[in-house]
């Protein structure tokens, strides 16, 4: 029998140094349980933590109330419940499991209401707001930031309420946090759980070898005969732009563009009026008209009226232009058809191709050979190089948390260490679908001066290799991880005190600035010289494809503008309601957007109910910003096309203006620190090729 006593009890991970790598996530260590443990564990800390500082005796300082270290142990306050947040919130997008979707569901209501615990705590507003009313010495940039934030965030969280209306809140958010985690999950059960099973080899006419060898590696997976398409980009994409099965696509379409509409446990259409409804309770109470006021009040855009006036601008200077884009496609199609044929949205992709075949001889699968990941991989890698002197090295010896993952030391042009970059590049059960860029650690400078890197992960769903070839990618896909890697730098380069404001901790419309200016590099010729080459036979990129390339790379532009543009009209839709929202979801959606349709709306489609972005991210009366950031993005690269695109001195002040500020000042005041003057919609024009009049 066993003596207990000489049982070394096993010590929660989240609990002790981490005594790896760069103090990285010891994957391998983690246990499901140890996850509420720690949060609870946090929870109890923070408890404490402010309970100490709210009964301090001295009079409220920067130090001792803004800054909020503790300088008997050396750390954060927040510490324990920022590290499990960050790795739990991680693994629930990329590496989720029915148990951990359980867990999720039960700390939910317990983690909002903490942050209600803090956020409505009265003696502790006190102390910040004696501070911002008081500041005890004139504070820097960054410091004077924090203070505002702070202070502005208790009371953007109710702090300024009676106790009936602090209640309420609670309320509120608390339901809105349970049904956006719902929303979710929902969408990903959706997406996980249709396939289409072809077995018959004539259904898989016109798709290319490399999408008929990933759905025969689906089926095989599965321990089925035949061939596997899903709704993951990389399998839906190809079927619709390459298959000549009609009513299949038409099955592929309306599966994908119908999910969370059925009568199912996954539905979302209540859930979306209950969120559009609770935001507006929530800003209301707060003291604004509508939760876009509420928003818009911390973003560059300020108010309502600058985001349409963006919006209705660019379908003014593009709709003309698209409307011809897809009058030739429809013309095609009748050409190759009939007069007759009446054409539908799953057809678009598919004539579309072949119009973009017809004018440039171009396509995806021409090109996707000299796309191998791996190449990509060191190309964009090496642009990091050139632009700004840093470099990347796999250490096999940093645990992650997929056999898919890899895991990069980052070291910046003087050697010295910078971060850690996660690289997580293919679609599998339990990771949600699309792309983005997040932090297991973010970046801060601790009360000892310490300068405390950041872990960087960079999550894709790319196209898979196979038991014949690597994976290998479209244009879009190398475009995709340029736009998520640019984010990744923008916390690489994190240079702050607090980490609050540093890295992507900015407003909502900022944030997208360097991840669509690096996309940038995605046509030119000199960057693709350096990585663009056939997998088999090592050939280069042949210069007349980069041409076509070039003079291709605004087809259908204007089209996809007003696609972007639709979007942002929807959310706006939604989040300037100013009385309880109780239309249906699938006709309010058709009508707020149609002014930026070109193509015919089917009556059963919906995207609400799977628009992630405003329902369930960080983009509720923001997605705007994508459009927004463009005009900065094109704007900032024409000072790279006029120096050099990869000319280090303007990289050097992009990186010190931009990437490495955070939020530590207004992004305007960055952005002219950079360019030297406020942006203009001129250099989007012309890089589009539209006129301000809409003509070619």
């Amino acid at each position: 029998m066993l003596d207990d006593k000489n049982i070394e009890k096993r010590i929660n991970p989240f609990f002790e140094s981490y005594n790896t790598p760069h103090n990285t996530v010891p994957f391998h260590r983690i246990k499901l349980e140890d996850y509420e443990e720690a949060f609870m564990e946090g929870i109890r800390r923070d408890d404490e933590a402010t309970d100490k500082l709210i009964n301090d005796p001295a009079e409220p300082t920067f130090e001792n109330t803004i800054a909020r270290v503790d300088t008997e142990k050396g750390e954060h306050y927040y510490d324990l419940l920022s590290r499990v947040s960050n790795v739990f919130s991680c693994m629930m997008s990329a590496e989720t499991c029915d148990e951990m979707e359980a867990l999720a569901q039960k700390l939910s209501p317990i983690l909002t209401k903490h942050a209600n615990d803090i956020t409505l705590n009265k003696k502790l507003f006190e102390r910040i707001k004696f501070v911002h009313d008081h500041p005890n010495r004139e504070l820097t940039a960054e410091e004077q930031m924090l203070l505002d934030t702070s202070y502005d965030g208790f009371v953007r969280s109710g702090a300024l309420l009676d106790e009936e209306g602090k209640e309420k809140l609670r309320k509120l958010t608390e339901e809105a946090s349970m049904l956006t985690l719902q929303f979710s999950q929902n969408v990903l059960k959706e997406n996980k759980a249709y396939t289409l099973h072809i077995t018959d080899e004539a259904q898989l006419d016109g798709l290319p070898n490399t999408a008929i060898a990933a759905a025969a590696q689906n089926a095989k997976e599965q321990e089925k005969e035949g061939w596997i398409f899903t709704l993951d980009y990389p399998s839906y994409s190809p079927f619709m732009t390459y298959s000549t099965q009609r009513k299949l696509r038409k099955e592929m379409y309306m599966a994908r563009n119908t999910e969370c509409t059925h009568d199912n446990d996954s539905n979302n259409l209540e859930i979306c009026k209950r969120l559009i409804n609770l935001r507006r309770e929530l800003a209301q109470l707060l003291g604004f008209t509508t939760y876009a006021d509420y928003v818009l009040k911390h973003r560059m855009a300020s108010n309502v009226k600058n985001v349409y006036k963006l919006l209705n601008d660019l379908i003014d200077a593009y709709k003309p232009t698209a409307i011809k884009e897809v009058k030739e496609i429809e013309e095609l199609a009748k050409e190759i058809e009939g007069k007759d044929f009446d054409m539908q949205p799953w057809d678009f992709s598919f004539y579309s191709h072949k119009l973009q075949m017809k004018k440039f001889n171009l396509d995806a699968e021409m090109l996707r050979p000299y796309f191998q990941l791996d190449k990509v991989i060191e190309g964009v890698f090496g642009l990091a190089n050139k632009l700004y002197g840093i470099s990347f090295k796999e250490n096999k010896e940093i645990q992650v948390y997929h056999p898919d993952v890899k895991a990069y030391e980052v070291f910046d042009k003087d050697g010295s260490y910078l971060a850690v970059f996660y690289a997580d590049f293919f679609p599998r059960k339990g990771k949600q679908g699309g792309a983005w860029m997040t932090e297991f650690q973010g970046q801060w400078i601790d009360h000892k001066g310490k300068n405390v890197r950041p872990h960087v992960s960079v999550v894709t769903n790319f196209t898979k290799p196979t038991e014949e070839k690597p994976a290998l990618l479209t244009l879009g896909e190398v475009e995709t991880f340029l736009h998520e890697f640019g984010h990744s730098l923008h916390g690489m380069f994190a240079n702050t005190r607090f980490e609050s404001l540093s890295g992507t901790n900015v407003w909502w419309d900022f944030v997208e600035l360097p991840s669509q200016f690096m996309e940038n590099y995605a046509i030119e010729k000199d960057f693709l010289r350096t990585f663009a080459f056939h997998y088999e036979t090592g050939e280069p990129l042949p210069d007349e494809l980069i041409e076509r390339i070039v003079k291709s790379r605004n087809f259908m532009t204007a089209y996809a503008c007003l696609r972007q543009v639709s979007f942002g009209l929807l959310d706006m839709a939604y989040y300037t309601q100013k009385d309880a929202f109780t239309d249906d979801i699938i006709p309010f959606e058709k009508k707020a957007w149609e002014k930026a349709m070109i193509l015919p709306q089917l009556p059963d489609t919906c995207m609400t109910v799977t628009f992630s972005h405003i329902m369930a991210g960080g983009y509720a009366a923001g997605y705007y910003s994508y459009k927004w950031a463009e005009v900065l993005d094109a704007d900032a690269f024409s000072v790279f096309k006029k120096n050099g695109i990869f000319d280090q001195a303007t990289a050097k002040s992009f990186r010190d203006n931009i990437l490495s500020k955070g939020g530590t000042e207004h992004p305007m005041t960055l952005y002219k620190r950079f360019r030297g003057q406020e942006p203009t919609i001129d250099a989007l024009l012309e890089r589009n090729e539209i006129k301000k009049n809409g003509e070619c």
